[in-house]
């Protein structure tokens, strides 16, 4: 189990950065052989109707945790472990991922259906993700940032900022480069 929480916080400079990069970047699921959009704002329709039963939906991944670029070997290890995590405690799940805007990045996501939202969170924790989404069917998609939201950042409409203490340990040197910029 990963226990990313320390007593640093993120600067932040980052914290901004991050959630910014969140909000632009393309998020995907897959069912069929096809793949559909997510967009952070947006309502996620095509997912709605395959999946009329579900009241809510989340999209986690288990890549990079604490924003700290790992590679590919230990990143693919960290999204079989999140799998069988979903298929542990019983959860509906599909396919997906997160590219950059600039598609300087990507990493794996699982979409889960119908996950509840202390057991989304704590597998956020447990996997060092300070950002995921959650949100309730016909309704945007919301981003969960798992920090304050800092006071010099504008609240956004689509972005819940937890604050629960979760501060990856993150240094300039290590952070995702992309995260950098």
């Amino acid at each position: 189990m990963l226990d990313q929480d320390v007593k640093e916080a993120l600067p932040i400079s980052h914290l901004a950065t991050l959630a910014a990069i969140y909000t632009a970047a393309e998020f995907k699921w897959e069912i069929d052989g096809r793949w559909w959009p997510i967009r952070i704002g947006k309502q996620a329709g095509e997912l709605d109707a395959t999946f009329p039963d579900a009241t809510r939906f989340g999209m986690l991944s288990a890549s990079n945790p604490g924003n700290v670029a790992r590679s590919d070997a230990d990143n693919r290890a960290a999204d079989r472990e999140l799998q069988q995590a979903l298929d542990q405690l019983g959860l509906r799940y599909r396919p997906g991922f997160v590219i950059g805007r600039n598609r300087s990045w990507r990493a794996q996501n699982w979409l889960v259906i119908e996950p509840g939202e202390s057991t989304f969170d704590a597998l956020a924790r447990r996997f060092g993700q300070t950002g995921a989404l959650l949100w309730l069917r016909e309704t945007p998609v919301r981003l969960r940032m798992r920090a304050t939201r800092p006071d010099t950042l504008a609240d956004h409409p689509h972005i819940d900022w937890l604050g629960d203490g979760f501060c990856p340990r993150t240094t300039q040197a290590e952070a995702i480069p992309t995260l950098n910029t």
